[in-house]
């Protein structure tokens, strides 16, 4: 169990890093020559503040939605992680850890909606 939790955790961050990789060579390439406006700090466009809007973008061809879907990845991670702990628990037979790692999973799924607990 310790070797595939390990094997998902560094499968995750490899294909985060490859994605990440892929989009800022890819954005380099788009806009390489052109000077960054990173006076003032603007945020991210409201296309990439959701996960469909960096799916969206990824379709059509955006470099930075291929970034974020990198650091999307990344942060998933670690929530697969408790995911798959939760069904190894179960599979094991023990309740009380299936309980506990419901319970985490569900405060990282309510942090990432955005309720605070």
């Amino acid at each position: 169990m310790d070797r595939l939790i390990g094997g998902l955790l560094r499968g995750g961050v490899i294909l985060s890093s490859a994605v990440t990789l892929a989009g800022g060579v890819w954005r380099f390439l788009q806009a390489g020559s052109v000077m960054p406006h990173d006076r003032v700090f603007l945020g991210e466009p409201a296309g990439l503040r959701s996960v469909g809007g960096v799916l969206r973008g990824v379709a059509e061809g955006h470099s930075e939605s291929l970034i974020q879907l990198g650091l999307l990845i990344l942060i998933a991670t670690p929530i697969a992680r408790v995911a798959f702990s939760v069904y190894a628990f179960a599979v094991a037979g023990d309740r009380t850890y299936v309980i506990i790692t419901l319970i985490v999973l569900a405060a990282l799924a309510a942090s990432l909606a955005g309720w605070q607990l």
